[in-house]
């Protein structure tokens, strides 16, 4: 596998939508580090519109308050 293909990688995904907006959230990889994803699309036309998102280290296992992980 080159740096590239290392450098984000997703394990699954959940994705809720409501009117004209949807949301994605998935686990995976950046640059081998645990990291989750927040994809928020508004659509408009049957296209995107807008995107926002935001990415975050996940946390160490060891250091959860419980079992339930991001999602």
């Amino acid at each position: 596998m080159t740096n590239k293909e290392k450098a984000l990688a997703l394990i699954g995904t959940f994705v809720s939508g409501d009117g004209d907006y949807a949301l994605a959230c998935s686990e995976g990889t950046f640059g081998g580090v645990p990291t989750t994803y927040y994809d928020l699309f508004r659509v408009e036309n049957g296209f995107i519109a807008e995107h926002w998102d935001v990415m975050e280290t996940l946390a160490d296992k060891s250091t959860w308050a419980n079992e339930n992980g991001k999602f």
